[in-house]
């Protein structure tokens, strides 16, 4: 019985030397040592995620090239950012708050690259750049530490993440269905590296987030704080952007924070932002300055939707390369008149006010972007009609046009043709959206209907359902 037992042991201890010389605890993570990190299941899953999806999208963008080839590059950045980081979680203890936030820079550096690229002038690609910046956020799911943490889930996250990003993809589709097969296989990658790729990944090997190593090294801490200038020394350089997992909502509690709502608190606690600011003397305040007359003038002034007239370009009307109508910073100018046009051209009005644009014939595309006190008034358009950051603005579809998107507007008047009563209206980020119907009659009045902006979640049989806010009154 005691032989029995001692070889049972011999045994068992032969079994943890082999297991501990290929870097593996009996935890089934893995700890120090390429040769582990070689042979650990979820690494090999991750590089697999990366062969199969990640390298599709990339040659899906080599494609078509350009910007599409950039932000595709900055995806497999990123990608190749949280293998890294899911290598380090493996040999590295868990960190503080700070050390959290230092830690998942790399990944956070990606995330701004492809942020950058949405900024600015609006690009002819700019579905593709805002889809893939704003797909980025699903790799936050790495920063899961409970569910005190301020997150969803990791499998909750990608999939809440890719539906944030999908009304993007969705255009891309859209757009480019019946126009390049490159951009539908682009969208298509894209959204199968999340929704089934990452989705599937985190469900197999992290479903409640990753597992941090016991005993292995202490994660690098946050760099220390610089030391507040003496008089005269120069101010230190602003702080970068604000982080992916930062938060613009205030703590409404003053209690210690635990998980990845203290790295939220940390964030906007301010400290590490006012550390090296001066101090603000009297003669150093605008009212007090004789160099400023408090006085703002129509051109500092900004719009309603953002715009300022002070950095508007030149007045632009032209027709580009023979495909694109441009209309740009048109002001007061009711009279703009797009006639010679055909189905393969698109229509692009940008930073227009008190301004009224017609097109007589049927082009493939139009977008509003960034414009207030607009009119449009358009015969038919083979993709989309887009209004985008716009404020007070009246399209009329005297044609037909299969879909209709709103986002980020504040009072837009469609009027519909019975061509187009069968249109695919979609909104985002819109208030005071109101649709006109032509009535049953010739000399019936036209039908004003509101779309709803406020909606009810319950979550109802194992999912939500969301239904829109029904008012009533006496």
């Amino acid at each position: 019985m005691e032989e029995n037992l001692i070889k049972r042991l011999e045994s068992a201890v032969a079994r943890l030397g082999i297991l501990y010389s290929a870097g593996v605890r009996s935890g089934g993570t893995v700890e120090f040592g390429e040769d582990a990190m070689a042979t650990d299941p979820s690494i090999i899953a991750f590089d697999d995620l990366i062969s199969q999806y990640v390298n599709r999208l990339t040659s899906a963008g080599e494609k078509i090239g350009g910007q599409v080839l950039d932000i595709s590059k900055i995806v497999e950045e990123a990608f190749s950012a949280q293998k890294e980081l899911l290598i380090k979680i493996k040999r590295n203890q868990k960190p503080d708050m700070a050390g959290l936030v230092e830690f998942l820079k790399p990944l956070n550096d990606a995330i701004k690259k492809a942020t950058a690229l949405t900024e600015g002038r609006r690009s002819d690609f700019f579905h593709h750049l805002k889809t893939s910046a704003d797909s980025l956020t699903a790799l936050a799911w790495i920063a899961y530490t409970g569910k005190d943490c301020g997150l969803s889930m990791p499998i909750a996250h990608v999939e809440e993440s890719w539906q944030m990003s999908e009304f993007y993809c969705n255009k891309i589709l859209v757009e480019y269905r019946n126009k390049d097969a490159k951009h539908v296989e682009w969208a298509k990658a894209l959204k199968e590296l999340y929704v089934p790729g990452l989705r599937d990944y985190v469900k197999s090997h992290y479903p409640l987030g990753p597992v941090w190593s016991a005993t292995g090294k202490t994660a690098a801490s946050a760099p220390p704080k610089a030391p507040m200038p003496g008089p005269g020394a120069p101010a230190p350089p602003p702080p970068p952007p604000a982080s992916l997992f930062s938060s613009d909502t205030p703590q409404a509690s003053s209690h210690p924070k635990e998980g990845m709502a203290a790295v939220f608190q940390e964030i906007n606690s301010g400290n590490s932002v006012t550390a090296g600011l001066r101090k603000v003397t009297n003669d150093m305040k605008s009212k007090n300055r004789a160099d400023r007359t408090g006085v703002v003038t129509v051109g500092e002034k900004g719009l309603g939707c953002g715009l300022s007239l002070s950095k508007a370009g030149p007045p632009k009307f032209e027709l580009q390369m023979g495909r694109k109508w441009t209309v740009e910073n048109q002001i007061g100018q009711k009279n703009l008149l797009i006639k010679d046009c055909d189905s393969k051209q698109s229509v692009y009005i940008f930073g227009c006010k008190d301004s009224v644009v017609q097109i007589q014939g049927k082009v493939n595309n139009i977008t509003i972007d960034k414009c207030t006190k607009m009119g449009l008034v358009f015969m038919d358009v083979v993709a989309a009609c887009e209004i985008v950051n716009c404020s007070g603005v009246e399209v009329q579809c005297q044609g037909s046009a299969p879909t209709i998107s709103v986002d980020n507007t504040a009072g837009c008047q469609l009027y519909l043709s019975k061509d187009s009563l069968e249109a695919s209206i979609t909104t985002a980020k819109s208030s005071e959206i109101n649709v006109l119907v032509p009535g049953s009659g010739p000399e019936s009045d036209w039908g004003e209907n509101s779309l709803p902006q406020q909606y009810v979640h319950v979550y109802k049989d194992g999912h939500f359902v969301t239904t829109p806010v029904s008012h009533s009154g006496a």
